[in-house]
């Protein structure tokens, strides 16, 4: 079976409410006739006033961290409860912003992955490689890494529900972009690793995004590869170009 596109939009620390409600209104129309699964991903206040705004149109709103706890002393905290009420499909985990200026470890991440799954949330589990760490290559024994430990005691039914999202960090919000081969030789590693750990089929039904100064210019090439099932969208989610990327065809 045909795995579905998923192209997803990070917008990091991005838009107030309003301007949240003004820009779905605006998104809704040009994502209509998508093929792929459209996604928000938005800051905690946007939120609610996203979900009220995606209704009745095919954008699915998602959240950009949650806390692997659900409730307690935790100032500041988002719990999984709290994004399943306000009506959240997807949650982006381990960023690599979260791991950088957060001390977000690998081991934080697969507490709050099981924690998504447990509450039905699917995760967007981030993973990638510094210029310097591709530069010594270790790229593949790094992402290896990060993935065994942010799906430790998943189960395979799970995973088959997760997503990852391959972001190599020097390309994150630099204008540089992986080549297409690079992108698709990491994800089909990443895919590799997950027949490893689980089997073909799990791997088969797993679906690994890109991520990386996608724009509407590179959208169709990375997306046409074996390995990219769509993207983590970043500074292209926040206008009306991400309309043009996730109609890329």
């Amino acid at each position: 079976m045909a795995r579905k596109m998923i192209i997803a939009g990070n917008w990091k620390m991005n838009k107030t409410p309003s301007e949240t409600r003004s820009f779905i209104e605006e998104l809704k129309p040009l994502v209509a006739g998508a093929d792929a699964e459209v996604v928000c991903c938005v800051p905690a206040i946007d939120i609610i006033p996203a979900v009220e705004a995606a209704k009745g149109s095919n954008i699915v709103i998602g959240a950009e961290n949650m806390y692997f706890e659900e409730k307690g002393a935790f100032t500041g905290e988002i719990a999984p409860n709290m994004l399943v009420d306000a009506g959240v499909t997807y949650v982006i985990l381990g960023h690599s912003e979260r791991r950088e200026y957060f001390a977000e470890t690998n081991e934080t991440v697969n507490k709050k992955v099981k924690k998504a799954f447990e509450h039905g949330l699917k995760p967007i589990v981030c993973c990638g490689e510094t210029l310097t760490q591709r530069e010594q290559g270790i790229t593949l024994d790094w992402i290896r890494q990060q993935i065994k430990i942010a799906f430790l005691d998943v189960t395979p039914e799970q995973a088959k529900e997760a997503v990852i999202a391959y972001e190599p960090i020097w390309a994150i919000g630099t204008g540089k972009v992986a080549t297409t081969e690079q992108a698709q030789e990491v994800c089909g590693a990443i895919r590799q690793l997950i027949a490893e750990i689980y089997d073909e089929a799990t791997a088969e039904a797993i679906r690994i995004q890109y991520g990386g100064s996608v724009a509407p210019k590179n959208a169709a090439e990375l997306f046409a590869q074996p390995d990219i099932d769509g993207g983590l969208v970043g500074g292209a989610s926040l206008k009306a170009d991400f309309g043009q990327v996730v109609c890329y065809k």
